[in-house]
């Protein structure tokens, strides 16, 4: 078991050697909030007069974001894969020894850089994955679908890092002490102990993935 002083030491060596003097965590969270949801209401403001079945690509796009995310977890963040080994670095060595099951929060704002998704990985998620399956829902579909499936992705990146944002903070906090938002800290608290991270809940916002595939495990 990973003992509070080993996570002290890893938390000090990261910040050493890892977080830069000029990072500022409450710009980066700014950032990701902003730029996320800029996106989105320029993709909402694209959609007029929808038809009956093109809202159907609201669900149909939020459970495809559910599988990635679960996909993409239980994947290279924690295995090793070809070519996307900076994935599961960040992920599973540092991430997972920067906080430990029972060591869920961070200690300061220079910390929100080991919580949050490196900026980059935005326009990463925007420029190539989202918007290539909006260019052929342009093709195929219609520009609404395109639209609601952008705003769809776009709103789900950025539930995922608040989500995971809220899960780290104190559990004395407003949000840790919300009943929902506790319940779903403890799924992912679960997935924080070494010995069932490579298992189970590997959803990080909602946990149907996991329901759906017998990957849930409660603590």
């Amino acid at each position: 078991m990973v003992t509070n002083r080993e996570v002290d030491a890893f938390r000090a060596k990261y910040r050493e050697t890892q977080i830069g003097p000029n990072y500022r965590g409450w710009a980066h969270f700014a950032f990701t909030s902003c730029a996320s949801l800029s996106v989105i209401a320029f993709a909402i403001s694209r959609v007029h007069h929808v038809a009956p079945l093109e809202w159907l690509t609201i669900p149909v796009a939020f459970l495809l974001a559910n599988g990635a995310e679960y996909f993409g977890h239980k994947g290279p963040m924690h295995r090793p894969r070809k070519g996307l080994g900076l994935i599961y670095q960040r992920h599973t060595r540092e991430h997972h020894h920067f906080f430990t099951h029972d060591a869920m929060a961070y200690d300061s704002s220079r910390d929100f850089k080991m919580v949050l998704f490196p900026p980059v990985m935005l326009f990463f998620f925007l420029g190539a994955i989202a918007t290539p399956i909006a260019v052929l829902l342009f093709l195929v579909a219609t520009a609404n679908i395109a639209w609601l499936f952008v705003a769809v992705a776009m709103s789900y990146f950025l539930t995922y890092e608040w989500f995971h944002f809220s899960y780290h903070l104190s559990e004395d906090s407003i949000l840790g002490r919300n009943p929902v938002a506790r319940a779903l800290r403890r799924h992912h608290q679960a997935h924080h102990d070494k010995s069932l991270m490579g298992k189970y809940n590997f959803n990080i916002t909602f946990p149907i993935c996991d329901w759906l595939f017998g990957t849930t495990h409660s603590k």
